[in-house]
């Protein structure tokens, strides 16, 4: 999920680019672009850093696990020949 913070940012950056005739409607501009940006960040399926974090954790002890099983399975293997 993208943060309204960096959403906001963005926001600034695009609108410090438009003329300055343009920012007399500034209020309507970034509420509409903050609208814009958000549905595209939504239609993303975007995650936070902590959540990526605990998936990549997740993923290296399901991994590990992978791996010690595999070992043993290879031990039961040799075993059985």
């Amino acid at each position: 999920m993208f943060s309204p913070d960096s959403r906001d940012e963005l926001v600034k950056k695009l609108l410090s680019i438009l003329p300055s005739s343009v920012l007399m409607v500034e209020k309507d501009i970034k509420q509409n672009i903050k609208a814009i940006l958000q549905a595209a960040f939504d239609n993303m399926d975007l995650v936070t850093r902590e959540e990526f974090d605990v998936q990549k954790k997740v993923l290296l002890r399901t991994r590990a696990r992978l791996e010690a099983l595999q070992i043993q399975v290879n031990a039961l293997l040799e075993e059985r020949q």
